[in-house]
């Protein structure tokens, strides 16, 4: 049985413990709420781009375009999106474990390379059999703007000149407080994810062009990537502080309830002792009296 020293101690660097985990759960609640502002306020336009960008292809038969064709995926490259920190529960191991399964799947008739970002991804790996093209890594949730564009034109560049026949992106898509969403989404061929066979057409008034639409289509469709990956980047950030402010939240109640336990632990050990004490000094006393001192 622990002594009662021992117990205060035990007590005390359980309390130290609780106090770092309420102060990282209050400072993933303010970047939670800062970066869910921003992925509310942007994502209408990052889920209706690729939509938008392929009704303009079509309506001027411009299907040529290289980001619109899709090729057997011989070369494949995976951009996989975790966090530069832990602490925030299965945040990483979940999508470095579909990652994983996925990699696998493909690996049997593709070339496969990939792009980690954050220390995780890196981690992991640096240890695999995948190729790693390059990687993002230390404090990447202050150089979002500055890694998507130099990402989206490093992918421009590679897929514009077949480098690669397809480019998927694995990330953690904010959907509720509770758990993100581990989302497989292909970047590139950018297809429609609706079925269109069935919807009637509809007639739009022709919009003026200046200049003429290739060019305008194709500094849209050049700026796609970089929206894009800006996009995967924002959910990942989002994503990993609800999952830290909750990882915290669940650490300062567990330590709350443990210190209970370990008070309870150490009031019953100092009432036993107690006790003992005063059985002791009950025994001398009888003993004294049947002695007749």
């Amino acid at each position: 049985m622990p002594t009662l020293i021992d117990l205060r101690r035990r007590i005390q660097s359980i309390k130290n413990s609780q106090q770092v985990t309420q102060a990282m759960k209050t400072v993933a609640t303010a970047r939670y709420k800062k970066a869910h502002r921003l992925v509310i306020e942007r994502r209408p336009f990052w889920h209706l781009f690729p939509e938008v960008a392929i009704s303009l292809t079509k309506a001027l038969n411009l299907s040529e375009h290289p980001y619109l064709q899709v090729r057997r995926e011989n070369k494949l490259l995976a951009v996989v999106v975790t966090s530069d920190k832990g602490l925030c529960g299965a945040f990483n191991s979940n999508l470095l474990e579909k990652a994983s399964r996925f990699l696998e799947q493909k690996k049997e008739g593709s070339e496969i390379k990939v792009i980690p970002i954050g220390k995780k991804a890196v981690n992991y790996f640096k240890n695999s059999p995948y190729q790693v093209e390059r990687s993002y890594f230390d404090r990447v949730e202050k150089k979002i703007p500055e890694i998507s564009l130099d990402l989206g034109s490093w992918i421009d560049y590679q897929f514009t000149f077949q480098r690669f026949d397809v480019v998927y992106v694995l990330y953690n898509e904010f959907h509720s407080i509770i758990a993100p969403r581990i989302t497989l989404t292909k970047l590139l061929p950018i297809t429609s994810e609706k079925d269109t066979s069935e919807t009637p057409e509809v007639s739009y008034l022709e919009p003026i062009w200046e200049p003429e639409a290739s060019r305008v289509i194709d500094y849209l469709l050049r700026i796609y990537i970089h929206n894009q990956v800006e996009h995967f980047l924002y959910e990942s950030q989002t994503s990993e502080q609800a999952s830290r402010m909750m990882a915290m939240e669940n650490a300062s109640r567990n330590a709350g309830e443990l210190i209970s336990d370990l008070v309870l632990l150490l009031n019953k050990i100092r009432q036993a002792s107690i006790t003992r004490e005063l059985l002791e000094i009950q025994t001398a006393v009888e003993a004294l009296r049947q002695q007749g001192v």
